[in-house]
């Protein structure tokens, strides 16, 4: 961070060097089309900045997927050595195709993912801090303007009881779940923390996050002609979070629904959201046959406030979002992540990291036996020795039942 900061000195001179490169080509000549790549710059070239001497040296490119011939110039400034790329976008075929054999093993890929349920709370108890402090700056300001308590303030004041151990223990626990409601309603997207957090602010702000990406990074730049049937596509997809989703199954709801298009149509329209980081798929794999399947995935969302900017929140869909959030979760901590198979029941979760692998099931309640034995039971089917664990949201439910963990979901994401 320190290297960072010294940088920030030659901003000016930086910003016009890569200006003048992203607008130069293969003769040097100046011109303003989109960025082609830019020739080998000398020491002595004319367009080289008289940098400071520093140790690391950073060029930071944010959305560049938006820049025409962008691979080959990040190429170029590695092989010049002008210090480390950073480069970040808002689309998953980034680091595909060109810029893989470019500077193939020389790069890292850092997926960033909306906010963990952990880091929710440390945006939200940021934000109550700040809160606080001014609280007690305004109450500051009135006592020093007060001249004296009364006996009688200060008998109450004596007289006021100190909370407990446990009744504070039960006010936080309280609050982490007020607070887990509210991340179920509104998702993990940073960006609410600077806003009331109410229904009309935060879902008007998230459906115009979720515009902005589907007219700018899908419809205008895959040039879609039907905007009615991809959006119908969207609403669908959305709706169906958790849900096995085949390109054929939306061609039939949009046959039921008068609205005939192909399914070569769907899949591509399924791709482009897929490719904008809106949904994730998970593929299906038989435990026995031990190999992926190849069709029907799972449909699961990046963040569910997106979801819920566009169709409103829904107490029903109850299990689908806490799948969606397990599901991020374990994606947030490294797993690959599949669907199980086993005997024709399925298993929600195959999370898999090197050596590691878990067998988790997800569900709002255990409230009945049925409810009980589908859960543990498909889990029991399953012969290996990796964990298998069961998330609910039941506070009270024994920890352990032949051997298959108990989680409640709280505290598996957090982690305790």
């Amino acid at each position: 961070m320190e290297d960072l900061r010294i940088n920030t000195a030659d901003f000016v001179v930086r910003e016009r060097y890569l200006g003048a490169i992203f607008h130069r080509n293969d003769e040097g000549v100046g011109h303003s089309s989109p960025l082609t790549p830019h020739v080998s710059l000398s020491s002595s070239s004319p367009l080289t900045p008289n940098l400071s001497p520093v140790s690391k040296r950073y060029i930071l490119i944010d959305e560049i997927q938006e820049i025409e011939g962008w691979e080959r110039a990040v190429a170029s400034f590695l092989a010049d050595g002008l210090g480390d790329v950073v480069i970040s976008g808002s689309n998953a075929s980034l680091l595909s195709s060109e810029l893989a054999t470019l500077i193939s093993g020389r790069y890292v890929e850092i997926p960033v993912y909306p906010l963990t349920f952990r880091e929710f709370l440390t945006f939200r108890k940021n934000k109550k801090d700040k809160k606080d402090k001014k609280d007690r700056r305004d109450g500051a300001d009135i006592a020093a303007v007060r001249t004296a308590y009364t006996d009688t303030e200060v008998d109450k004041e004596i007289a006021t009881p100190t909370p407990t151990s446990a009744e504070t223990d039960t006010s936080a626990e309280t609050d982490t779940e007020t607070e887990f409601k509210n991340y179920l309603r509104y998702g993990g997207l940073p960006g609410i923390h600077q806003l009331p957090f109410n229904d009309e602010v935060i879902f008007s702000y998230l459906n115009s996050i979720l515009n902005t990406v589907l007219y700018k990074d899908v419809i205008t730049r895959h040039k879609i002609r039907d905007a009615s049937i991809f959006d119908k596509l969207v609403r669908y997809l959305f709706d169906n979070v958790g849900n096995i989703t085949t390109a054929k199954k939306v061609a039939d709801y949009f046959k039921s629904q008068r609205s005939r298009t192909s399914v070569d149509t769907i899949l591509n329209y399924i791709n482009y959201v897929e490719a904008s980081l809106l949904i994730d798929k998970a593929p299906r794999y038989d435990i026995k046959g031990k190999r992926l399947l190849e069709f029907f995935d799972k449909v699961f969302l990046n963040d569910i406030g997106l979801r819920h900017g566009l169709i409103g929140y829904r107490e029903r869909d109850i299990n689908g979002l806490l799948e969606n959030i397990v599901f991020k979760e374990l994606q947030a901590r490294g797993y690959k992540m599949s669907i199980g198979v086993i005997d024709q029941m399925e298993i929600d979760f195959i999370a898999e990291k090197q050596n590691d692998r878990k067998y988790v099931q997800v569900c709002y309640s255990l409230g009945s036996e049925a409810a009980i034995e589908r859960e543990f039971g498909n889990l029991e089917k399953i012969k290996d020795n990796y964990e298998k664990i069961v998330i609910s949201m039941d506070r009270f439910f024994p920890a352990e039942r032949n051997g298959i963990i108990h989680r409640y979901v709280i505290d598996f994401l957090l982690g305790r």
